[in-house]
């Protein structure tokens, strides 16, 4: 990590937000940067294909009179622009109904520090080149099995700075790396990711060819029946079923009754063997340690051996529910209240392949597809299993399965769950988690297909 790098940024970014304060009118006032230079080089038919990069800064002002809010943003950084855009801020504000439990703007006791790994340099300043040699590994490992991939190689940087009037002023800086691939054979298909901070430990090779193996390995797939079935999902599939369990555990969902959680903490939901936690500071995560109010980003154990045990706050649920704040405020004002940041189950004892071993007849599920919620408070979602299921017969991997539509409650899935001791991070467009493989019995596949 290059700590002068982010040295530069962080002091530009916080420069900027105290001149903006001092152009805010408003009786109190909030300052949110947020700086972002993202690059992705896409490929299809074993052929990149589109190669994208943008950069931005966007300057989020928030005006506070009384107890009213308003907010405006800007991408400009001249004094004319930032009066402004606060000008219009408190505009908006007058305008704006009464919050009588509006929290005002607050300072923090100690500085943050940057958590070691979070931003590495080498990543941030990556160039074209080097996304395209990660792709060429992967169509070398597509070529020599006759298969074609599509995906995406990405590499981005971002910093964020926060800063109000009653004296907060911090700053994070984080990079990050991923790939996702998908082979693609006559009938089969296979998918592997990567995602790391730092863009040179990918292996374009290694992601290529697992990807590669699952689609050889499932070609010519069978039908099986729909039904209950023993499944083993590996962490692309786990981790985004487990992200539709997020919201849950946000003091918002609690209080308005839309969490499973409504019915009381102190409660066992699941199997003993399953524990949640929300850690930005996890070596996975890397995460901001603050939250978008500077409070401080604290763990926390959201499922504790089968019981729930807290959900994470901010500032006004922390004072509703008379509990700690756990510093996991929004940008204000948001409808969605505070929320987790990545999603951490506990790895188990065994291996993946052990609890393959140990399978009678079952599937193993690469990843899913198309999940939507179909009882938010009952944690029911459906959706399709692709690219890669596998039927296991007598403890081994016999052949591949057509992909399968299910419909299933994730709490009953944890009741009847066995974690693996890999731990990964996993991830989507709208999410990230750090998860192992698991096996869950009596999963429902409500029907089949035809690929």
């Amino acid at each position: 990590m290059d700590t002068s790098e982010i040295h530069v940024r962080a002091r530009y970014r916080e420069a900027l937000a105290m001149r903006a304060l001092e152009l805010s009118p408003a009786p109190a006032t909030e300052v949110i940067l947020h700086e972002a230079d993202s690059a992705l080089t896409r490929f299809t038919h074993n052929s990149i294909h589109q190669n994208v990069g943008a950069r931005s800064l966007n300057v989020r002002i928030r005006a506070i009179e009384g107890r009213h809010q308003g907010v405006a943003s800007c991408d400009g950084t001249d004094d004319q622009r930032l009066r402004a855009t606060a000008e219009r801020a408190l505009e908006i504000a007058r305008l704006s109904p009464e919050d009588p439990d509006l929290p005002m703007p607050a300072a923090v006791g100690e500085p943050f520090s940057q958590p070691s790994g979070a931003f590495v340099e080498a990543t941030a300043e990556t160039e074209a080149g080097r996304r395209a040699s990660l792709a060429e590994a992967i169509f070398q490992q597509m070529e020599a099995g006759g298969l074609w991939g599509a995906g995406f190689v990405t590499t981005s940087s971002e910093g964020i700075t926060l800063a109000n009037s009653a004296g907060l002023l911090a700053s994070f800086d984080a990079s990050d790396a991923g790939i996702n691939v998908k082979a693609n054979a006559a009938n089969s298909t296979g998918f592997a990711e990567a995602y790391t901070r730092d863009q040179r430990v990918l292996d374009g090779a290694a992601v290529g060819a697992r990807a590669a193996s699952k689609a050889r390995e499932s070609a010519d797939p069978r039908a099986v029946d729909p039904g209950d079935w023993t499944v083993i999902m590996e962490p692309a599939a786990f981790g985004e079923l487990l992200a539709y369990l997020a919201s849950h555990f946000g003091a918002q969902s609690y209080t308005d009754g839309s969490s499973f959680l409504s019915d009381g903490l102190d409660r066992s939901y699941v199997g003993t063997n399953v524990t949640l936690r929300d850690d930005p500071r996890h070596p996975l995560v890397l995460g901001m340690p603050f939250d978008f109010e500077g409070n401080p980003a604290l763990p926390v154990t959201l499922i504790d051996r089968g019981t729930g045990a807290h959900v994470v706050t901010d500032t006004y649920y922390a004072k509703r529910l008379g509990v700690p704040n756990t510093g996991r405020a929004l940008p204000a004002p948001n409808a969605y209240g505070p929320q987790p940041r990545a999603l951490i189950m506990e790895p188990g004892a065994k291996s993946p392949e052990q609890l393959v071993a140990e399978t009678g007849r079952g599937l193993l599920i690469t990843r899913f597809w198309y999940i939507r919620p179909v009882d938010q408070r009952q944690t029911t979602v459906t959706g399709m299993t692709r690219d890669g299921t596998f039927l296991i017969e007598d403890g081994r991997i016999v052949s591949g399965v057509r992909n399968m539509r299910f419909n299933q409650s994730i709490l009953d899935c944890l009741r009847r769950c066995e974690p693996a001791s890999d731990l990964v991070r996993t991830g989507g467009y709208a999410y990230q988690s750090v998860v192992p493989t698991v096996k869950v019995e009596g999963f429902h596949f409500s029907s089949g297909t035809e690929f």
